[in-house]
């Protein structure tokens, strides 16, 4: 609520010179009958006229206090919001080789440990669609661009080793190509591809320059992540007993065979960033960062319709002072 017109409450001023004006004249008395001896009036009652008498003094001055109001002009406004949002198209690329079964990330291992780190980025956003495609010997798109965050939470939720044949190879290039293939059609201002792997591009028909270079050609923007340690990192090992024909799983020192020379110039090949994440804390900075640089444009305005509200004000202060002069003019009339 406003008032439109507040300088009209310097009209009360007014009551200060009425008050003084009303308390003079009642003390001096304004009788205009006068009797030779009043002792006979003592025990009269005090007629209810009498004590009511300043009844007409405050309604007068409620009455000029709702007629200030009024004139002041409040007014109810409501206000609505126009949102418009370029949102951002996010292609995540999730490299799902029996490698991210290694033991470097705690608490658990690199896929689990990433499944995560993706759900929590997804998280941050509002405005944006995003997809999830799957990569180990070859590509497919596990989730298309969606904004039904939801719904991506269970497909992350739901990826695991066993999800394709071939996984002791990781295939760069046509997992670029996979996601690429999901954006490039997409109308949205900017569009952005997340690529985590933990090992160097040795199958698939394309290379990841190649790739990365198409993918360029059409305004996709490539993150890329190098997940791991440097050095011997702890993996697990199924091992069989040749007697028994019993399995076990045994913890074998591999090396981490990550190959950041290839990611960082397929980012630099399409305007994008490479990161390398040694553990799970660098893991979660690196997707906050990639968050803060990739944050979709929101515009508001805002639009307010004011409603008049002094009509109440108006009709409650004239009906005061027509009852203020219509008891002064019958019930509390004086004598002259």
């Amino acid at each position: 609520m406003r008032f439109a017109d507040p300088h009209a409450f310097w009209l009360l001023l007014i009551l200060i010179p009425l008050t003084i004006f009303y308390f003079l004249r009642e003390k001096k008395g304004s009788g205009a009958v006068r009797f030779s001896d009043t002792s006979s009036l003592k025990d009269l009652p005090i007629p209810l006229t009498v004590r009511l008498r300043h009844l007409m003094f405050l309604l007068r001055c409620i009455a000029v206090i709702l007629l200030t109001i009024a004139l002041a002009r409040p007014q109810h406004g409501s206000t609505y919001e126009e949102v418009t949002s370029e949102g951002v198209d996010i292609m995540l690329v999730m490299d799902v080789s029996t490698s991210m079964q290694a033991l470097d990330f705690q608490p658990k291992n690199r896929l689990e440990v990433e499944k995560t780190r993706l759900k929590e980025f997804v998280a941050g956003r509002e405005q944006d669609r995003i997809g999830l495609v799957l990569f180990a010997g070859r590509a497919f798109t596990k989730c298309p661009l969606t904004l039904d965050y939801d719904l991506l939470y269970r497909f992350i939720d739901g990826v695991d080793f066993g999800q394709m044949t071939e996984e002791n190879a990781t295939a760069i290039g046509t997992a670029i190509a996979t996601g690429a293939n999901r954006l490039r059609e997409a109308k949205s201002k900017s569009k952005v591809m997340i690529l985590a792997t933990d090992g160097s591009n040795n199958s698939g028909d394309i290379t990841p320059e190649i790739a990365a270079k198409a993918a360029g050609a059409v305004g996709i923007k490539i993150y890329t992540i190098g997940i791991g340690r440097e050095g011997d990192v702890p993996y697990p090992v199924t091992m069989v007993d040749p007697f028994t024909g019993q399995t076990h799983t045994q913890i074998q020192n591999v090396p981490s065979d990550i190959d950041m020379k290839t990611l960082e110039k397929i980012a630099a090949l399409t305007g994008g960033e490479s990161f390398r994440a040694q553990n799970s804390e660098e893991l979660k900075n690196i997707y906050a960062i990639i968050d803060k640089m990739e944050k979709s444009e929101v515009k508001t305005k805002q639009y307010t319709r004011w409603r008049e509200l002094f009509y109440p004000w108006l009709i409650a202060g004239f009906a005061l002072l027509l009852l203020e002069f219509i008891l002064r003019q019958t019930r509390f009339r004086r004598i002259p």
